[in-house]
């Protein structure tokens, strides 16, 4: 898809995660707004994945770690046609639905059910190296944030995947500088970053994470690449698209108010 065609998804991917937060009073609504380019790019040009595809072995898999940030995941699959907008808009965070306010492998194109920070990218290793150990060439992506980076099991994933060549496996980190309880450069600064990672022996890739020709090349650097895993450090603007949520720690928790959403509206589409 060429790259106006993505950025216009992406700004209904931001949109509907707005209704969806607002619908349901849920929070997380900046942390899913800032990976949506990331994420349209991926699942558009690149993942080999579909409805049709969910019990083929050799399909890509996606791993949404911040599981938290799921309200855009969700609309992405809707999108795709994963299953109907209508029932995400009427369930979802909903008592007794599968559309939980955390990604829920229970639903169609969600691989693993996530939320307790740190596990994805663990998760994603094991996928990794079996489908390698099988001869499946396929690729596994992980998205986590900035923020869960602080989690001690994403390092040792990290080694791990090193140790073990995992060439199809692709890490990318929604670096939009923000976490639960403020900057993270002041929770647990965790920078360098890019540094740190290529000190672990990976092929650092480090992006504007809403720059579109960045991202496009950014996984075709991915694809190229040969015996080391690789990390997208994708520098991002938690909030992006909406200028009053933009670098705003209270959408971390708040849902938008309706006079907000409307004015959201007119910024996004």
């Amino acid at each position: 898809m060429e790259k106006d065609k993505l950025f216009r998804l992406a700004q209904h991917v931001r949109y509907t995660t707005l209704q969806l937060s607002h619908n349901a009073n849920e929070s997380h609504t900046a942390g899913a707004l800032s990976m949506a380019d990331v994420i349209v790019t991926l699942y558009v040009n690149y993942l080999n994945n579909s409805p049709a595809l969910q019990d083929t072995p050799e399909r890509d898999r996606f791993i949404l770690s911040k599981g938290h940030c799921c309200a855009s995941l969700y609309a992405l699959l809707a999108e795709m046609g994963y299953f109907p907008m209508s029932e995400l808009m009427a369930h979802f965070a909903g008592n007794g639905t599968h559309f939980f306010a955390h990604a829920s492998h229970t639903l169609p194109g969600v691989e693993l059910s996530t939320g307790s920070l740190g596990h994805g990218l663990p998760v994603a290793c094991g996928l990794a190296l079996g489908s390698k150990r099988k001869g499946i060439k396929n690729a596994i992506y992980c998205l986590v944030g900035d923020g869960e980076m602080n989690e001690g099991s994403n390092w040792e994933a990290i080694m791990f995947a090193a140790h073990n060549s995992l060439d199809n496996l692709c890490l990318i980190i929604d670096k939009n500088k923000m976490q639960a309880l403020g900057d993270t450069k002041e929770v647990l600064c965790m920078d360098p970053l890019p540094e740190k990672l290529q000190s672990f022996q990976w092929n650092v890739i480090e992006i504007d994470g809403h720059d579109y020709n960045q991202i496009i090349a950014a996984f075709e650097n991915f694809k190229n690449c040969k015996s080391k895993p690789s990390v997208i450090v994708a520098n991002t603007i938690k909030g992006k698209g909406v200028s009053f949520m933009e670098h705003n720690l209270r959408f971390h928790y708040s849902a938008p108010s309706a006079d907000e959403l409307v004015k959201a509206k007119e910024e996004l589409l």
